[in-house]
This record gives structure tokens, C-alpha cells and sequence, in this order.
């Protein structure tokens, strides 16, 4: 191999490692938001499910829901 291909292919390597380290990099970034979105929407169904759990409390549906296993475990409808 002459000291020109030796120089070529020295360079082509460093361009590939920098171009992959640059994918890496950014898929790395990306992977991070989503992350970070999942993590948020989680959050966030957590408190729809305690402010709907709320309000089921303030409307008494839990109270009808137990009374109505109550009548159907005793027969009586």
C-alpha cells in the first residue's frame, strides 16, 4: 500500500468513526426524549386516574357501585 492509500484510508476511517459517533449521539438524544415524554405521559394519566377517582368519590358512585354488589350478592334486586 503506497503512503497516499495508507493517507486515504486513515482519512475515510476517521470520517466513518466521527459520522458514527454523530448517529450515536443523536440517537442517544432522541432516545433520552422519549424517555422523557413516556415518563410525563405517565405522570400525567396518573393524575387523570386520582382526579377522576376524585371526582367518582364526590359524585357518590362508589357508594351506588358498593350497594349494588351488596343487593346482588343478597339476592334481593
Amino acid at each position: 500500500m503506497s503512503e497516499k492509500d495508507l493517507k486515504t484510508s486513515q482519512d475515510l476511517t476517521v470520517v466513518v468513526q466521527t459520522l458514527l459517533q454523530q448517529m450515536q449521539d443523536k440517537f442517544q438524544s432522541m432516545s433520552d426524549q422519549i424517555i422523557g415524554r413516556i415518563d410525563e405521559m405517565s405522570t400525567r394519566i396518573d393524575d387523570l386516574e386520582k382526579n377522576i377517582s376524585d371526582l367518582m368519590t364526590q359524585a357518590g358512585v362508589e357508594e351506588l357501585e358498593e350497594e349494588i354488589k351488596v343487593t346482588e350478592t343478597s339476592g334481593t334486586a
